[in-house]
């Protein structure tokens, strides 16, 4: 088999698969399996390929038709420019976060110090270090293996973050100008119709939002405010629907200046907001 053929046979069994970008995944595949790029398989397409080569490709092709993230099987996955490594600990990281990130690096000053909650991967508190200066990032998770990961992301990165695990707020004990976070918050009744990379294979804790999504947002809201200094900033990623929802709930939890933001397709994509008073209302 050679370069060229082994292309047009991964994207046909992954079109069968129901693989939306069957070619690409192909690609991707056999250039992991050969150790190739671009650039060598344009010179060499028509070259037969080892037996331990087809045997590994056919082995990541399989793995592939049966819906496991291409990002799982690879290892990684850009963000903001990064390389972030990935297993099914983690939630993959997707464009639409990096609009959280971009929103963070807006209202981040030198001197600051920002907590990312419900880290996973630690792609966001990673991104915000390697773009500011002189700030302190923590990050908590209540997933043990989850941190693994974001600490092993934050090595290859070069930043150092304080890692904690932690249940939200639970052992988290130093104030922050700046809190951000990506919760779970899918609707469960949702995560079954979701496609199967997602619903099979991504860890349920880190997308289950409870029956109405908002689960994590009512409890951060509430009990960021032992932790978050006066005028401190809180931006949450929210899903498309929830903007109105999620700013009312920090609106009434004494927050001003709430507003959202749209991501790059137009959705609503986080809601940012200034906390101002430490008077206990209904959330």
């Amino acid at each position: 088999m050679t370069y060229r053929e082994a292309i047009l046979l991964g994207e046909s069994i992954l079109q069968k698969a129901k693989i939306v970008d069957a070619k690409n995944d192909a690609w991707l595949l056999l250039a992991m399996a050969c150790r190739i790029n671009h650039t060598y398989y344009y010179v060499h397409m028509d070259e037969e390929m080892s037996q331990e080569q087809i045997g590994e490709y056919q082995a990541l092709l399989s793995k592939r038709a049966e819906r496991i993230p291409l990002q799982y099987i690879v290892g990684e996955q850009e963000f903001m420019g990064l390389k972030f490594r990935v297993n099914s600990n983690v939630l993959i990281p997707r464009q639409d976060t990096e609009t959280l990130v971009e929103e963070a690096l807006k209202v981040i000053e030198p001197g600051m110090r920002v907590l990312d909650m419900c880290t996973g991967s630690g792609c966001i508190i990673i991104s915000i270090l390697k773009n500011t200066t002189n700030v302190d990032g923590a990050a908590c998770d209540i997933s043990k293996q989850a941190l693994n990961v974001a600490k092993e992301n934050a090595r290859i990165n070069g930043v150092f973050v304080d890692f904690e695990r932690s249940d939200l707020f639970e052992h988290v004990d130093e104030m922050y100008d700046v809190i951000v976070s990506n919760p779970p918050y899918i609707r469960s009744d949702e995560i079954p119709h979701l496609m199967p990379e997602v619903s099979v294979f991504e860890p349920h804790e880190a997308l289950d939002g409870s029956e109405d999504g908002l689960l994590f947002y009512r409890r951060i809201i509430k009990d960021c405010r032992a932790n978050l200094k006066p005028q401190g900033r809180l931006l949450f990623e929210i899903g498309c629907d929830q903007g109105r929802q999620v700013s009312e709930m920090m609106q009434f939890a004494g927050f001003s200046d709430v507003h959202v933001i749209k991501d790059l397709a137009g959705n609503d994509r986080v809601v940012s907001g200034v906390f101002d008073s430490k008077e206990e209302k209904h959330v």
